[in-house]
């Protein structure tokens, strides 16, 4: 009898589980959403669900339109029912009947998933390399006519084995270490320029700068330059796995982390994380002093936001901070949605 009861109530929490995980409507959600620019993916997604990241669950593909797939301003939207269930569809002209309304014209760019001006220079410059890669690489030694700090349109000479012929401009940044376990995820190269190397004396290398973001300095590191495209295309999800993490750092060195911030975890791809992933931010409860017994307690964590890991890399990962209901700090726990 006993175990008949132990299986009733398993039984019970997986439905109840399953049921928990299903994609929720908000009450005030609209019938149907014209695309402007400016929209991204996860703001049209809050639109109509209470948990934007359940978006690919939602989403029926409308063959009969071109590129189904993406959504485009100027685009229509619907809430449909298949098989009894809602989703939402892209619209063809004249499928539906619209109110009266200012329509956007659409444009050759699909709309992002996330806001990308926060986070583009993470997705085609900074990367993550090894202390051994970024030591064994060329170094800047100065610029044409003596000068220590140049920029593009300027020649440099640097020291060591050319890498390519085109070449990025580097300069070390963050090392990256668990705070739980001490190991070592990882150095922040931080990219700030690029050129062409236009001649080679020995291991003395001329390189013309051809683009940069800051000024160039003796020591900085030339590595081969790579032509990343700029990834527009996250869906937003739950990871696979269980995951419990915890935010180590924040870009621009700020105290306080909240919306359109770019973080850094110390999860990646051993773990299971992939870029479009999302995960609740819980902010660490206070220590405070039991009053009775003199003991130091810890406070129970609380949800304070949500992220979208957009970079993922062996044993940590970036993501944006989309939404904070209170100030988050370097150090909160990051946990599935």
């Amino acid at each position: 009898m006993r175990k008949l009861l132990y299986a009733l109530a398993a039984t019970t929490l997986l439905f109840t589980s399953l049921a928990q995980a299903q994609p929720e409507f908000k009450a005030d959600h609209p019938e149907r959403y014209t695309v402007v620019k400016g929209d991204t993916l996860w703001d049209i997604s809050g639109r109509f669900l209470n948990n934007p990241w359940y978006w690919p669950e939602i989403w029926h593909v409308n063959p009969q339109v071109a590129n189904p797939h993406l959504i485009y301003p100027g685009d229509r939207l619907a809430l449909v029912y298949i098989d009894g269930k809602p989703r939402i569809t892209k619209v063809a002209s004249g499928d539906v009947k619209l109110s009266p309304q200012i329509r956007s014209e659409a444009i050759d760019t699909p709309i992002p998933a996330i806001p990308l001006d926060a986070i583009a220079s993470f997705l085609t410059d900074t990367r993550i390399v090894s202390p051994e890669e970024i030591n064994g690489a060329p170094y800047v030694l100065e610029g044409e006519d003596g000068r220590i700090i140049t920029g593009a349109g300027d020649k440099i000479y640097a020291r060591g084995e050319k890498p390519a012929d085109r070449v990025g401009v580097f300069r070390r940044s963050q090392e990256f270490v668990d705070p739980d376990t001490g190991e070592f995820l990882g150095l922040e190269a931080r990219s700030i320029a690029r050129g062409n190397v236009a001649a080679e004396n020995g291991d003395v290398l001329t390189v013309n700068l051809t683009r940069s973001s800051e000024e160039v300095r003796i020591g900085d590191r030339l590595l081969v330059s790579e032509d990343r495209r700029l990834t527009t295309n996250f869906m937003p999800s739950s990871p696979d796995a269980e995951i419990e993490g915890k935010m180590i750092s924040v870009d621009g060195g700020v105290n306080q982390i909240g919306q359109y911030n770019v973080v850094a975890i110390n999860r990646g791809a051993r773990e299971g994380m992939k870029a479009g992933n999302v995960l609740a931010v819980m902010k660490a409860g206070n220590r405070v002093r039991d009053p009775i017994t003199g003991e130091t307690i810890e406070l129970p964590s609380e949800r304070a936001g949500l992220l979208m890991v957009f970079q993922v890399y062996e044993k940590m990962s970036y993501g944006l901070v989309l939404k904070a209901t209170r100030s988050l700090s370097v150090g909160d726990k990051v946990v599935n949605p």
